[in-house]
């Protein structure tokens, strides 16, 4: 969980000094917010393709794995 509040911190202050440029006023806007909201769901998007590709890729280990445990190549 620390990771994640960790993780989050770091995209949202990216976000952030990507985005928002005009510090004069309390209200953000429209293109700040815009721009926001995009860099925020390119990350997530990002995040997304990642992990699927990982979870592929363990997937496709897994036959490896099985076949070092079989021949008793693994630790226990």
């Amino acid at each position: 969980f620390k990771e994640f509040l960790s993780s989050y911190n770091r995209l949202s202050e990216q976000c952030f000094v990507d985005c928002v440029h005009d510090l004069t006023t309390r209200k953000i806007s429209t293109s700040e917010g815009t721009c926001a909201l995009n860099c925020m769901d390119k990350h997530l998007k990002i995040t997304q393709r990642i992990s699927q590709r990982f979870q592929e890729f363990q997937l496709l280990q897994l036959p490896d794995q099985s076949l070092l445990a079989k021949t008793g190549a693994v630790a226990k």
